[in-house]
């Protein structure tokens, strides 16, 4: 199935894109898609404790299913004054 990945800040930076599909296989988790991401992009995975993840606009921990079609937004941290 695909899903599609939003990436922001530093994920956009050191992936060198803003968004991509991804296959993922049926059933898949947050997990299963993040570890897809750090194979991919290994420099992505220098950064992985500092990164959340959103499906559909809420965040998700590792353990949420994915379904075919969903966004998934790879948010790095926040800061400001």
């Amino acid at each position: 199935m695909d899903v599609s990945v939003q990436m922001f800040a530093v994920a956009r930076d050191l992936t060198g894109c803003d968004s991509l599909t991804m296959a993922v296989p049926d059933g898949a988790n947050v997990a299963l898609l993040r570890e897809q991401l750090f194979a991919r992009f290994p420099a992505l995975a220098a950064v992985a404790g500092s990164l959340q993840f959103a499906v559909d606009q809420e965040y998700a921990n590792d353990s949420t299913p994915l379904v075919p079609g969903q966004e998934i937004a790879i948010i790095p941290p926040v800061s400001g004054g």
